[in-house]
């Protein structure tokens, strides 16, 4: 009986520790773009803006040799950045792909029936698989696609905040 117990004991705490090592072997890395919305877009009008990484790529340079892998977005998060105390009322929905050099490009986070008058708000992440591909390529891509509810009176410069997560590749 004791040698049971022992060995339960053991193993839970092995499989604690694995866990425990994964976590603090997953990596986080960010990706911001700002996005401007002027007062010359309509509203019910889709909208699109791109924007090329360039703090990802410092992390990787374009290096599909890079010693990670299972890459996939783990926050997707909008917020005003000016004007300040704006608010995200003026939008109807917000979706974000990414692509890359040679890549097709994904979606990894929206959402549509915006109602919101916070000045940030994070979106659902779809389930897209891995991102290995595309992160680890050269000039990885973002394009958010907004479409208002009607046309803002000032202009508006939206922060969009991506956090991919990675574990190391063996």
């Amino acid at each position: 009986m004791k040698n049971i117990v022992l060995t339960a004991m053991v193993a839970s705490a092995a499989l604690v520790s694995c866990g425990t090592v994964q976590s603090l072997v997953q990596n986080t890395f960010p990706y911001t773009a700002n996005v401007l919305v002027s007062t010359g877009v309509p509203g019910d009008k889709e909208v699109s803006s791109t924007a090329t990484a360039t703090n990802v790529q410092t992390w990787f340079g374009g290096n599909n040799n890079a010693k990670i892998k299972d890459v996939r977005i783990s926050e997707a998060k909008i917020s005003v950045a000016s004007p300040s105390g704006g608010n995200l009322s003026a939008f109807k929905s917000v979706k974000i792909y990414v692509s890359s050099n040679g890549t097709g490009e994904r979606l990894i986070a929206s959402r549509s029936n915006m109602s919101n008058n916070s000045s940030s708000l994070n979106l659902d992440l779809n389930d897209t698989g891995f991102l290995d591909e595309i992160v680890k390529s050269s000039g990885l891509t973002v394009r958010t696609v907004y479409e208002l509810k009607n046309q803002t009176s000032s202009d508006m410069n939206i922060k969009v905040a991506l956090n991919f997560s990675s574990v190391p590749a063996k």
